[in-house]
């Protein structure tokens, strides 16, 4: 069993900052890719950021400039710095890792339940 929680989300003004979280827990052997992905009321869900095992980072062209995605291997976690929101912002946040079990060689991906960002005018 794996667990994924995410945590961090909140209400911001537009033009502030939050920091998510997200940790995996359980049966994991080897943790590759991690991400971030939102998805926003009547919207599909889209990737906002992604982290592999060997630190190369890919962001969504909206959030580039304005977050930073980063992991810690000895706590099966990342995060998800985001500053200078927008009210576009406004989505529930998921976490998306990919999970070898131990004495596996395949990977599956897991996902959190989701943390919401609302972000005010």
């Amino acid at each position: 069993q794996v667990q994924v929680v995410e945590s961090g989300g909140g209400l911001v003004q537009a033009g502030g900052s939050l920091k998510l979280s997200c940790a995996a827990s359980g049966n994991i052997g080897r943790i590759y890719t991690m991400g971030w992905h939102r998805q926003a009321p009547g919207k599909q869900r889209e990737l906002v950021a992604s982290i592999t095992r060997g630190g190369t980072t890919n962001y969504a062209d909206s959030v580039k400039d304005r977050c930073a995605i980063s992991r810690d291997d000895s706590k099966n976690s990342t995060y998800l710095q985001m500053n200078r929101l927008k009210l576009e912002d406004t989505a529930v946040y998921y976490c998306k890792v990919a999970i070898q079990a131990p004495g596996t060689v395949w990977s599956y991906d897991y996902w959190g339940q989701g943390t919401q960002v609302n972000v005010s005018s």
